[in-house]
């Protein structure tokens, strides 16, 4: 596992597109804080600039550097999601423009999974997750599923977990509005 952290950690640092396996499905990443890096993940996915995205992070300590403020009720959310969840939360600081909403919100999911965590750790900055597929077409629940395209297009392809044939599925996600107020975006 350790030698597939590296090879991706060299990619996100010179400002690279990966796809990885996630604690839900595979995504297509890159450095969060990375203008140019973030703008090649919606070229790659073909999705419209209005559309965020999602940033992992390892730690709760990390969801506070990256918010101005986060309300009580996110801590609630993430110490009980039993299942990955990823929660809108308003102001975001420190993370690409472009893939913070067009209403300052950014989607934020603190992963579970071993490689996930790992990278993010040694990287130390946020890392983009969104599926590895082209906007508007089914996501791949297996890494056999992710089209040629899609392959082709990241700079680099980890290489564990690509036999797996259990099907993922995407993260629920809730947003949270200023004052604690919960919608449900994906279930």
């Amino acid at each position: 596992m350790q030698d597939e952290i590296v090879k991706a950690l060299n990619v996100l640092r010179n400002g690279g597109v990966i796809l990885y396996p996630t604690d839900t499905v595979w995504g297509i990443g890159c450095d969060a804080t990375n203008e140019e890096a973030v703008k090649k993940v919606f070229e790659i996915k073909n999705r419209p600039s209005n559309k965020s995205l999602v940033v992992l992070v390892d730690n709760d300590v990390k969801v506070e550097q990256h918010f101005k403020e986060v309300h009580e009720v996110a801590w609630q959310l993430f110490d009980s999601a039993e299942e990955p969840l990823t929660v809108v939360l308003n102001n975001p600081i420190g993370i690409a423009p472009s893939a913070i909403a067009e209403d300052n919100t950014l989607a934020i999911r603190i992963c579970k999974d071993e490689f996930c965590k790992r990278l993010i750790q040694q990287f130390k900055r946020p890392i983009i997750s969104t599926s590895a597929n082209i906007s508007g077409t089914p996501t791949p629940t297996i890494f056999k599923e992710i089209t040629p395209d899609i392959l082709g297009a990241v700079d680099y392809v980890v290489t564990l977990r690509q036999q797996e044939t259990t099907k993922a599925k995407p993260s629920s996600i809730i947003k949270l509005g200023v004052n604690g107020e919960i919608s449900i975006i994906r279930k």
